[in-house]
């Protein structure tokens, strides 16, 4: 029997959602809600850990989930970015450690309005998509990660699907307006770690949502295309835009059977099955 050499491949360990949220009240006119998912990853000299049984070198995953509660008391004072970055490069402070991955997601609250008021004290989910970033630290470079999941859309005009291959079993009609809405992904990379995160994030996300009212869609892939490059073209901090988009259907109700038309004003919502785009974006070499 030839001799086979067996070895340890890329790998990878850390604590995956991390739920804190932190309620700054040191102004009394104005609490702050921060609700945060966080995720911790580490790669580097593990190897001992898989084939020795030896865990000398592995920071445990109940020391991250701790490290991440108590920078969150120190260091949740601005973006979520900066966040991240400081949490991931702290773990670099262990020598076998090479790589820190931290991804968060940030759920927005914002205050109740009591007569016109935000409440000091009482807050209402927000519904406008979740904040994303992911930083990834080496001791020679920081990459950092942004954008937004789960921004739910709709465009009721200027959104069309024709000219696509039929064969014998192609049911679907070509339509030169349709009812489009989608659950973005967005997911741009920043081309530095030293940017006003918060300012850009919000001008990026405002790019995507105008471009995405003001186009005519031939397709779901052409949105993304006329999406991703509008912000690359606006937003010079950003290098790429990975963007994922589930055409989240919207079919006419036939309503002949009671004797009425339907111009396109009734439909039924469908979210399964759905077909669904995803591309990436970048700017070219040359």
């Amino acid at each position: 029997m030839t001799d086979v050499t067996i070895e340890l491949g890329p790998n990878r360990y850390g604590k995956s959602a991390i739920r804190l949220v932190r309620v700054d009240r040191s102004d009394p006119g104005r609490h702050v809600v921060r609700d945060l998912t966080v995720d911790v990853a580490l790669e580097g000299d593990f190897t001992a850990a898989h084939t020795d049984g030896d865990n000398a070198n592995v920071v445990a995953t109940d020391t991250m989930k701790n490290t991440a509660y108590a920078f969150a008391a120190e260091h949740l004072t601005g973006a979520i970015e900066a966040y991240a970055t400081t949490l991931a490069r702290h773990f670099l402070d262990n020598d076998q450690v090479e790589r820190a991955t931290v991804n968060v997601r940030e759920h927005a609250w914002h205050p109740i309005d009591v007569a016109d008021t935000p409440a000091t004290d009482a807050f209402v989910r927000g519904g406008e998509g979740t904040r994303v970033a992911t930083v990834a630290a080496t001791r020679g470079e920081v990459a950092v990660e942004a954008g937004v999941e789960d921004l739910v859309v709709m465009k009721t005009t200027r959104s069309a699907f024709s000219g696509f291959p039929r064969d014998r079993y192609t049911t679907l009609a070509e339509t030169d307006d349709r009812l489009m809405a989608t659950k973005i992904t967005a997911i741009w990379r920043y081309g530095s770690p030293e940017i006003d995160f918060d300012g850009t994030w919000s001008a990026v996300r405002n790019t995507l949502l105008e471009v995405f009212a003001d186009h005519d869609s031939p397709s779901v892939q052409t949105s993304i295309w006329i999406m991703a490059r509008a912000m690359l073209e606006r937003h010079e901090e950003i290098d790429e835009v990975r963007m994922v988009l589930p055409n989240l259907h919207h079919w006419t109700v036939d309503l002949s059977a009671f004797g009425m038309t339907n111009d396109r004003m009734v439909y039924v919502a469908t979210t399964e099955p759905h077909g669904l785009i995803e591309a990436t974006v970048r700017r070219g070499q040359g």
